[in-house]
């Protein structure tokens, strides 16, 4: 496919833009996956979450003490500590990190499943500086509560969602994960977002890891996958709802239709994580053999600036189907959570639907 002069030289534009965010790999987004406890149990858990987990919560002071070196190298506000689990709501004392992270000079925010999410924890957590919130909704009800595994996830996610979106100046996002089930029910569940006042939505497909190896119907096809595209492509045409999809992947001939901006795998560049057992890793999607240090025997800067050279220089990943291909320069590979090991061959792509 031949592409017009002026995305030839925009795209050269972007891959200058990505080489000088390589070079400098300013720590901007720092996970925090502060328990592995989960009130929920999704079939599709790529982190396969229990109640009761093998690891305990990691203390928050614990975190505290491995950022400071963050602290001290970024003026306030540069950093954003996305807090995830598990569910973090299980943790009583989050809305106090939260106001102790603001206090150090940190913005924070959380990734939920909603089903704690009331106006009561609401107004608690923007008491103690809540900047950002994305909640997951996957399907209409019926199909939510079937990945869910639980009868009520919808109706709480759903609610969970019309208090954040009234909430002026709060940062929200509402992300599906896209399978067969819940393919044909964009549409609807576009009108129902819009109708609830929720104008800001990301979607994702499932990898598979974790349990969703147990189950087919959670992978799209290539011709799926397409239909996911071209949904999101004219959607994003209207205008009606601020639609995107996720950073999982190039997408070949709709890069220019599908996101603000190009693919750009930002884990070990901008993106780093901090798992509950203290592991350092970039991403927490990706796969625990890219883990580069531990808060409780490394400085966390220390780590950041001399050990994620495997994330900032993919050459490694120009292996199997990506060996030859002739977008190499402008995918790189694709996302580091689908890879399953170092040079090991990308689970999928999605070049060519």
């Amino acid at each position: 496919m031949r592409i017009h002069k002026s995305k030839r030289f925009k795209r050269f534009l972007f891959r200058v833009f990505r080489k000088n965010e390589t070079a400098i790999h300013e720590l901007n987004y720092l996970f925090w996956e502060c328990t592995s406890r989960c009130n929920l149990s999704c079939r599709h858990c790529g982190s396969d979450c229990k109640a009761e987990p093998c690891v305990p919560d990691m203390p928050f002071y614990d975190f505290l003490t491995a950022i400071k070196p963050v602290e001290k190298r970024y003026k306030r506000g540069t950093t954003l500590i996305a807090i995830t689990g598990g569910e973090p709501l299980l943790r009583a004392d989050l809305a106090t990190c939260g106001r102790v992270l603001r206090e150090h000079g940190f913005r924070w925010g959380i990734v939920t499943n909603g089903m704690l999410y009331d106006e009561k924890r609401h107004q608690e957590l923007m008491a103690a500086g809540l900047g950002s919130v994305t909640v997951s909704l996957d399907g209409l009800e019926n199909t939510h509560n079937w990945l869910r595994n639980h009868p009520q996830s919808f109706q709480r996610a759903l609610h969970a969602l019309q208090i954040i979106a009234r909430t002026p100046n709060l940062n929200y996002d509402v992300v599906t994960c896209v399978h067969q089930r819940n393919l044909s029910e964009l549409p609807q569940l576009k009108n129902l977002l819009i109708a609830n006042g929720i104008r800001h939505w990301r979607l994702f497909t499932i990898a598979p890891i974790g349990r969703a190896t147990k189950n087919a119907e959670l992978q799209l096809n290539h011709l799926q996958v397409q239909e996911m595209l071209q949904f999101i492509a004219d959607t994003r045409r209207e205008g009606s709802i601020d639609l995107k999809f996720s950073c999982e992947a190039y997408t070949g001939k709709y890069e220019e239709s599908v996101r603000d901006s190009y693919f750009f795998c930002r884990a070990g560049i901008n993106i780093g994580s901090v798992l509950v057992n203290g592991d350092i890793s970039a991403c927490p999607n990706i796969n625990r053999s890219f883990v580069q240090g531990n808060i409780y025997n490394n400085n966390l800067m220390d780590v950041w600036d001399n050990r994620f050279d495997i994330m900032r220089n993919r050459d490694w990943m120009r292996c199997g189907s990506c060996e030859k291909c002739t977008d190499y320069k402008q995918c790189l590979g694709g996302a580091m959570h689908l890879r399953s090991n170092y040079r090991q061959p990308i689970l999928r792509c999605y070049k060519y639907v």
